[in-house]
């Protein structure tokens, strides 16, 4: 699992060099660099974040007034040049606080204490299930079993890790818009991928973890690339 993250700060140094640091630690993912508080509340209403980087002393919206206005704010690490707002960090139940300058090895002792925060966070959680009905059944899927989904005319093919193969009467769009954004992947007007089981990734075509290979629709290829350079670091 990574970890997607965001950083606002106002100084484009300081924004810079903490995007770097996200760039290089492995289990961290970059998705938005924000010069401000405004600028991050439109990302933060149409995307998931888990971690996010946060400067105190900003003109116009301060950090700490940024984070009490979230009400599903993500997880955050405060950064700032001043010691005096340690205590607030705790108020707003922030992960750590990192006070200016940050060399790497101080980031990444913080960082790796909030991957031990979501290793427990998600140990805890019941795994996601769905519900579809096949042959006159109701049939309990387990996401994490999901390898891809097939679209099949009016049906879809739901294949699972162990070769169960479940039908049911569904559009491949309807059953995407149930699915993880962040652990599914649509490469193909006719297929729905588990990012999470790619094994390796060919011209036009990904092989997930049976061997099985699926191909990249000419339509998703931009996306799939996008992907691909995000996730791989190429």
């Amino acid at each position: 699992m990574k970890i997607r993250c965001i950083a606002i700060d106002d100084e484009p140094l300081a924004l810079q060099q903490i995007g770097g640091y996200i760039r290089k630690t492995p289990f961290l993912e970059l998705t938005g660099l924000f010069e401000s508080a405004f600028q991050a509340l439109d990302f933060l209403a149409s995307n998931q974040v888990d971690l996010m980087f946060l400067d105190i002393n900003m003109p116009d919206f301060n950090g700490l007034d940024f984070a009490k206005s979230l009400t599903n704010k993500p997880k955050i690490i405060l950064t700032t040049a001043y010691s005096e707002y340690a205590l607030e960090g705790f108020r707003i139940d922030a992960l750590d606080y990192l006070l200016k300058p940050i060399p790497y090895p101080v980031f990444l002792k913080s960082v790796n204490k909030a991957k031990e925060w979501f290793s427990v966070k998600t140990e805890n959680e019941p795994e996601p299930e769905l519900f579809v009905k096949s042959e006159g059944k109701i049939v309990k899927i387990r996401i994490a079993d999901i390898l891809y989904v097939e679209s099949a005319n009016e049906y879809i093919r739901i294949n699972l890790d162990n070769k169960d193969v479940v039908t049911t009467l569904k559009r491949l769009k309807e059953f995407e818009e149930e699915l993880p954004a962040e652990r599914f992947l649509r490469i193909h007007r006719s297929f729905i991928v588990h990012t999470g089981k790619i094994k390796a990734v060919e011209r036009f075509k990904v092989i997930l973890n049976n061997n099985q290979t699926v191909p990249v629709g000419e339509l998703y290829r931009e996306h799939f690339q996008e992907f691909v350079e995000k996730s791989f670091r190429i």
